[in-house]
Formats: structure tokens, C-alpha cells, sequence
């Protein structure tokens, strides 16, 4: 079953945040990741989200979780983290209970 990484975010300052920009692709696509929203520009329909949403799509729960321990994230995790202020969560695919 797919893992999804869902973030919502603001950045707090975009010259330091670059450096994740440029960065975090490389390291999604190595662990199978497939990025599938990223950035700014999303229609605002309820709620109060911040304005950079970004969703993830991995083979598995799993494979999330291995992309987001690795070392090589690990390295570069706290030019988000010192960058921006927001959420993110770790979510499975929908099965049907069926």
C-alpha cells in the first residue's frame, strides 16, 4: 500500500530555505518517491492552510519512513525545520473496507 507525506507549510525565510529546495528532490526520488503537489498556489477553499502544500507518494508507509531516516535527508532536514513553520503528516493509501 502507497505512503503519502502531506505538508503544509510558510516559509519564514526563503533565502535559507533555498538550499532544501534545491536539495530534497534528488533525495525522494532515490527512495522511489514520486512528487506529486509542490509549492506555492494553491485555491484556498476552507480553513486557514499556509500557502506551500506539498504531497508525496511513496511505494509504502515504509519507504516513507526509510526516506525520512535516512542519512542523506537527515543532512539537509534542517533547512526546512529552521526555515518554516507548518505540518506534516505520514498517511497510507485508502482501502476499502470492502
Amino acid at each position: 500500500m502507497s505512503g503519502y507525506l502531506i505538508a503544509n507549510y510558510k516559509i519564514t525565510n526563503p533565502q535559507a530555505y533555498k538550499a532544501y529546495g534545491a536539495a530534497v528532490g534528488p533525495t525522494i526520488l532515490a527512495h522511489g518517491g514520486e512528487i506529486l503537489v509542490a509549492g506555492p498556489g494553491s485555491e484556498i477553499v476552507e480553513g486557514s492552510p499556509e500557502p506551500v502544500s506539498v504531497i508525496v507518494k511513496f511505494p509504502s508507509v515504509q519507504a516513507l519512513r526509510e526516506w525520512y531516516d535516512s542519512p542523506e535527508y537527515r543532512a539537509i532536514i534542517h533547512h526546512r525545520l529552521d526555515n518554516t513553520e507548518g505540518t506534516m503528516v505520514f498517511a497510507g493509501a485508502f482501502r476499502s473496507p470492502a
